[in-house]
């Protein structure tokens, strides 16, 4: 038994060790450049081979080497922050399928909480969207199956299927005593990234739902389209980036970019390689992903100086986070809302093969003007309580195992992202509890609140172009 762990012991230290050296993996050589044996730890390794012995030989039923080592490598990811993981063939595939707008699945994105899946928010225009699942809710059970002792990775996958084909959700949430039950039909999630619209002569409204590959030609078919319809001169704009999970960097770049000066800053990353140090302008090599002509050459001369308002929430994120970043720093937009979600991290896809990746988190993000996203958010010009966050939104820095802001204490970052929320937890009268339950506001209705508020306070900017930001 003893020269079975030894010889495997020593046979996976040389292939732990090969696949380190092949993926040029610094972090365990901490800055050096000799990735040899001599710079890994061995002994650490040797404990593992000594666990993996031990599983092989003495647990109850035989478990493949594949499934062993492939669920240590998921640990180690997992082991690191919410965001990065071990992407198998078919998460492999369905990242690249979920960047160009369609997917398969129920429309909810999740993470792992002491054990259970727990809601961050549901994808807008989605089974889970109109069924009423809500931000905090914990699923507890998928179908028949508890998740207690689930990986975040299986339960994902129980939660996949076939479109058409039926899946229950049984979610505890707080302030109910039972737990709720929701039956749910998958479908192909088709995601329209740009929706658009005349609020009324002049003023326009753009909501931008997820940052997918076309995501900035989508955008100015938009902006031409709607100058086209508007019987007058357009006096302002607003840019809604409300409960948008982000996507794609470069569809972020363009979206900046259509308002921006050209070659103006955007955003920056910092992270521990030179491959994860990047600046990125307001310039069509930094948006364009394949050579071709540049979309927003055709925008309208004025956009670059129309009056605009961008709204965002706790929804908010990572590529929504650094378009209000980039345009507030620049002070070409008021932003308005709530604190946003604070997720500035940067996640590399490495291919480990034609069908599988790890997802790992390379770099933060830094607004132009050096503000880390991370765990903080952006903070809105007007802060406002009616920016249509739900009430147990998770943030970023709510997450287990978040990455640090890269500026200060963890402790200090919850705190200092908590510090200009408006809605967190102020929902307590009679009115505010009955519409929690009811299906969430359409965001661009008669009935948002805070568009209202917003549409009152541009044209509050076209008649006094100087006109400061103040609370409403």
């Amino acid at each position: 038994m003893r020269n079975f762990a030894t010889k495997t012991g020593l046979i996976l230290i040389g292939i732990i060790a090969g696949i380190l050296v092949s993926l040029n993996f610094s972090a365990i050589a901490d800055k050096q450049t000799d990735h040899t044996l001599q710079s890994l730890p061995i002994e650490e390794l040797r404990a593992f081979s000594q666990v993996f012995g031990r599983i092989k030989s003495d647990y109850v039923e035989p478990v493949e080497d594949k499934k062993l080592i492939t669920e240590a490598i998921n640990g180690m990811l997992v082991g690191l922050d919410p965001h990065s993981a071990f992407l198998d063939a078919e998460e492999y595939k369905e990242l690249q399928i979920g960047t160009q707008g369609e997917f398969g699945g129920l429309g909810i994105q999740v993470t792992m909480e002491d054990g259970l899946v727990k809601v961050i928010s549901p994808i807008e225009d989605t089974p889970a969207f109109f069924a009423g699942v809500k931000a905090g809710d914990l699923i507890i059970k998928i179908d028949d199956t508890a998740v207690k002792g689930m990986t975040l990775n299986d339960a994902i996958k129980k939660m996949r299927g076939k479109p058409n084909s039926e899946v229950e959700l049984t979610i505890a949430r707080e302030g109910e005593t039972e737990p709720l039950t929701f039956n749910l039909v998958r479908a192909i999630i088709k995601i329209e990234s740009v929706k658009s619209k005349l609020i009324e002569p002049g003023y326009a409204y753009i909501r931008i739902t997820q940052f997918q590959e076309r995501t900035g030609k989508n955008l100015a078919e938009a902006i031409n389209k709607l100058y086209s319809e508007s019987k007058v001169p357009m006096k302002g704009l607003i840019l809604d980036l409300r409960n948008d999970p982000g996507g794609l960097l470069n569809s972020a770049v363009a979206v900046s970019a259509a308002f921006l000066p050209r070659n103006a800053l955007v955003v920056y990353t910092d992270g521990r390689t030179e491959d994860a140090k990047m600046k990125l302008l307001a310039s069509p090599e930094f948006y364009l992903r394949r050579s071709g002509k540049d979309f927003l050459a055709t925008l309208p001369e004025n956009i670059k100086t129309l009056p605009m308002i961008t709204l965002v929430n706790g929804g908010s994120a990572s590529a929504s986070e650094i378009v209000a970043g980039a345009l507030q720093d620049h002070k070409r937009s008021i932003v308005m809302g709530s604190q946003t979600f604070g997720k500035g991290s940067v996640q590399t896809i490495l291919p480990l093969s034609n069908s599988t990746a790890i997802k790992l988190t390379t770099a933060r993000y830094y607004t132009p003007n050096g503000q880390s996203i991370q765990a903080k958010g952006i903070t809105p010009d007007i802060l406002d309580d009616e920016a249509g966050d739900n009430p147990r939104l998770l943030r970023e820095a709510d997450l287990n195992r978040h990455l640090s802001n890269g500026l200060g204490t963890a402790a200090n970052e919850k705190a200092t992202a908590k510090k200009n929320d408006t809605s967190s937890k102020k929902i307590k009268n009679a009115k505010n509890k009955d519409k929690d339950k009811n299906e969430p506001t359409e965001f661009g209705s008669s009935d948002d609140a805070l568009l209202t508020k917003a549409v009152a306070h541009l044209k509050l900017m076209v008649r006094s172009p100087q006109q400061k930001t103040s609370k409403l």
